[in-house]
Formats: C-alpha cells, structure tokens, sequence
C-alpha cells in the first residue's frame, strides 16, 4: 500500500463530492487534521475507519487502498454476455453485463457458468397465445428448487423469481417476437439451488 497514492484518492474522491476535510472528519468523529494528514500521504486509516470512509466517498475499500479505481473498458453492451451471480447466504441475484466485482453479504461473488441441462434439469417450452410457457420436472422444496428463470433477448432481459413449494412454471410473453433458442433468438437461462445455472440448449 502506498500512502502517497491513497492520499491522493481520497482529496479527488472528496473533492468529488465537493466535501470539505472538517465535513468528512465530522461525520467520522475524528478531527479535520487527521483528514488532512491521509490525503497528504502522511498516514493511512485506521481498519475501525475504513467501512465509514468507504461508505462516505461510495468507494470499495480495497480499491480504496490499492490508492486506484481502475476503469472497466467501455464495452459494446451485448446483453446476450449477460453474467449472473447469486448470493449463497442470502440468495440475491445480481446481474452483470461488462466486468464487475459483485459481492455480497460480505463476500465476493463469481459469475456463474451456464451448463448444457442434463435429466434432471430440462425446461419444456411451449408456445401459447404469442407467450412462453416453461415447465420443469424439478422438485421445488425448501432445500432444493428452481430459483429464477432469465429470458435475455438482444436489447432485453426478463427475470422472474420463482419460490419454494409453489409451481415450477412460468408463463411469460415473447419479447421483441423473437424465437426462443439459443444464439438465434433469445435465451433462456435458469437457475437451481443446488446445481446452479443452466442454459436452454
């Protein structure tokens, strides 16, 4: 870690937020002189400090002491490159279209792999009144079930969360009239608690 880099983060993320030291180190309960000792290098937070700092200047703390934001390259967008990461603990779905570090309930999260369903996870996919109906001959019991169905067309995605013990089917509509297979149309992507993600082949 280097003092001089972190220092210099922290005076452009204040100065960002168009925040004075003494209003930082108020909201912090420290003194403004402690504020004015980081930026100029001359010493770095204390750990007890730095979730407060973090949330303060809306920064990752790690990033935060590596003394860089580093960028992410302007990507084109594609969402069929969608990625997804769900939260072992708590369950959140997050959804990601470039890189991105995603963590949760404290913990960093990886993007999922989609695989080829084998038996146990095949979607049957029927076509009704211009909608999408998908069933599964999946259990949905507390300790094992469909989590969510992804829908992701080129310019789109539908998610819909689906619970313990209620039906494992969805009904919803085509978006942008595309055709539901994988590289030609939209995708169909779909997660169970125990064996993870899963694409329509």
């Amino acid at each position: 870690m280097n003092n001089q880099n972190v220092g210099l983060l922290l005076r452009s993320l204040r100065q960002e937020k168009n925040m004075t030291q003494k209003q930082i180190a108020n909201m912090m309960h420290i003194s403004d002189k402690t504020i004015s000792k980081w930026e100029r290098g001359l010493g770095c937070p204390d750990v007890s400090l730095l979730g407060k700092l973090s949330n303060i200047l809306e920064v990752n703390i790690e990033r935060m002491l590596a003394g860089n934001l580093e960028q992410n390259q302007i990507e084109s967008g594609n969402i069929k490159r969608i990625k997804f990461y769900v939260c072992p603990n708590c369950g959140n779905v997050i959804t990601s279209t470039g890189h991105s570090e995603i963590s949760c309930c404290g913990r960093k999260l990886f993007a999922l792999k989609a695989n080829v369903p084998d038996q146990m996870h095949q979607a049957k996919v029927e076509e009704i009144d211009g909608e999408y109906y998908v069933t599964f001959q999946h259990e949905m019991s507390k300790a094992h079930y469909i989590s969510f169905l992804a829908y992701v067309t080129g310019d789109s995605i539908l998610l819909i969360k689906l619970y313990p013990e209620q039906t494992a089917s969805v009904r919803f509509p085509k978006l942008n009239g595309g055709k539901l297979k994988y590289k030609n149309g939209g995708i169909l992507y779909y997660y169970c608690s125990q064996h993870g993600l899963w694409i329509l082949s």
